[in-house]
């Protein structure tokens, strides 16, 4: 996939960062559909769910390989 071949180039702190902000995302679409609000993407939760899980995988591993 094209976003986790642009993962595996970041550095671990770039990483970090990206995590950070697929995080804020979520909450804000979350807060969107508790406060009733329509989202204009309703699969954009989908996705940032899942990009959040990519990130916290190549974490591991990128952990489990310096062991």
């Amino acid at each position: 996939m094209k976003i986790t071949k642009e993962l595996r180039a970041l550095s671990p702190k770039e990483i970090d960062e990206k995590l950070g902000e697929f995080k804020k995302e979520l909450l804000k679409l979350n807060a969107q559909v508790a406060g009733g609000a329509v989202a204009s993407n309703p699969g954009q939760i989908k996705k940032t769910k899942k990009n959040i899980a990519r990130i916290l995988t190549l974490l591991k591993e990128k952990e489990a390989q310096k062991n």
